[in-house]
């Protein structure tokens, strides 16, 4: 099975985000995963876009995410 590659922008898009928020969030620490492929190409996995959104979910405006 090949995982399906996205750009920035597509990912963006796919996460309802902006590029320029995906770049920032590079170059801070990176908190959505990405692959980076030779000097510059910069790709995000489907699946790995999935699962940060899945990582995400709150069950209220003051749950941290942070689980017991």
């Amino acid at each position: 099975m090949q995982a399906q590659l996205l750009n920035t922008q597509q990912a963006a898009q796919f996460l309802g985000l902006s590029k320029a928020f995906l770049e920032r969030d590079r170059w801070a620490g990176a908190k959505v995963p990405f692959i980076k492929i030779g000097a510059r190409a910069v790709r995000y996995r489907l699946e790995d876009l999935q699962a940060y959104i899945e990582s995400r979910v709150r069950l209220s405006t003051s749950d941290t995410g942070v689980r017991k």
